[in-house]
């Protein structure tokens, strides 16, 4: 409770300091960063403003195309590589798609999953009140802000709001989704059909991640039975993206460069590109692929993995023209476990690399730094 208190004084302290905005000439927006935290992206755009307030323009070096080379402004694209389930499930193919889930956790951080089971109507469902729930008024969507990262639902902006020096260009809905039953009564009433419709997402997206991360304990060669009892009894967050028409997207960001927090994140995007990962030094924007999941590894699996399998930086980019919707799900064990390296990942050859690591850990270093550029993951490093 003193982690989460230390976060709350933090978001306290700044959310009363004001910064004038360096351009707002559209008149009636107030430029304190209070007024922007409070109210979000959304509510800006639909206000009509034509240029970016001060508050989300990021210096020179950290706009989308300056810090990762000419591969990155040129716009380079990626096409993952894909993970598919129905063959995963055939004993004599088994072994060839554990091979591309293996590489591919080593060499990208990221990959696509295919196959998985999970019908075009949820979700499409899933996309649609996701959708639906950024276009009800301002007064509705403000019920559920809240600075208790505890919260089993929580409505806001930016990326970490509490420090975030320059605020990104999105607004968020946080559901706590285990344990579903103890925690869907807490989530919006609107709209209408949210609960239904999130919950058997949220169900069926807790499957296809018990599926996949048992085959990547496999492909590592970890004893999974412990590890998978400990998700099955684990978190899991689903974080509802918004990113509305940016008037100037060359100049901020949705979200800045990052890793993920837990064992893996799977995303369901719309047709809308807008993720990048960092490969080989310059940000490379993911091709979507209908109907599959984006998923990437977290720094949990990082860890347990020893340094195998890689955590990696990714952003997300906004444009001008079409607003675009993302569902990140994201999945480790419960706040009191701890995490560490596999014992069969460790030997002479491969010595320990990184510290153990818990919620609370993770908490206190959120209380302490901006986030970016993926230094929890190297605090945790012992060399």
């Amino acid at each position: 409770m003193a982690i989460v208190d230390l976060v709350n004084a933090g978001e306290q302290q700044q959310m009363g300091s004001k910064r004038a905005a360096a351009e707002d000439g559209d008149g009636g927006v107030d430029d304190s960063r209070e007024y922007y935290c409070r109210r979000g992206v959304r509510h800006l755009c639909n206000s009509g403003i034509t240029r970016l307030p001060g508050n989300y323009v990021l210096p020179a070096s950290d706009r989308p195309g300056q810090a990762a080379g000419a591969a990155a402004a040129a716009g380079g694209s990626v096409k993952l590589p894909v993970v598919d389930l129905s063959r995963l499930r055939v004993p004599s193919e088994r072994g060839a798609v554990l091979r591309t889930l293996d590489a591919a956790c080593r060499e990208y951080g990221f990959f696509q999953v295919v196959n998985h089971g999970v019908g075009g109507e949820v979700v499409g469902g899933m996309l649609d009140v996701a959708r639906r729930f950024f276009e009800l008024p301002q007064p509705e969507r403000e019920r559920y802000m809240s600075a208790d990262v505890r919260a089993p639902v929580r409505y806001g902006t930016s990326f970490n709001q509490v420090r975030d020096a320059v605020l990104c260009w999105r607004d968020f809905l946080k559901l706590a989704c285990m344990p579903l039953a103890a925690v869907v009564e807490s989530w919006p009433t609107s709209p209408a059909d949210l609960r239904e419709v999130a919950s058997r997402y949220a169900e069926a997206n807790q499957r296809v991640f018990m599926e996949v991360m048992e085959a990547a304990l496999e492909a590592l060669g970890v004893g999974g039975g412990g590890v998978m009892e400990d998700l099955a009894a684990g978190t899991q967050m689903m974080t509802v993206n918004c990113y509305p028409e940016c008037p100037q997207p060359e100049l901020t960001l949705g979200m800045p460069p990052h890793s993920d927090y837990g064992f893996l994140t799977l995303v369901l995007q719309d047709e809308v590109a807008g993720l990048q990962v960092m490969h080989a030094g310059e940000w490379l924007t993911v091709d979507p692929l209908p109907g599959s999941f984006v998923v990437n590894v977290g720094d949990h699996l990082e860890i347990l993995s020893n340094g195998r399998y890689r955590s990696v930086l990714h952003r997300v980019k906004v444009n001008s023209r079409r607003l675009r919707v993302s569902v990140a799900s994201f999945h480790s064990v419960a706040p009191e476990r701890v995490v560490s390296p596999a014992p069969e990942l460790i030997d002479d050859r491969h010595p320990r690399r990184y510290m153990d690591t818990d919620l609370a850990t993770f908490l206190a270093y959120l209380a302490s730094a901006a986030g970016n550029h993926k230094s929890f993951l190297h605090s945790r490093r012992l060399y």
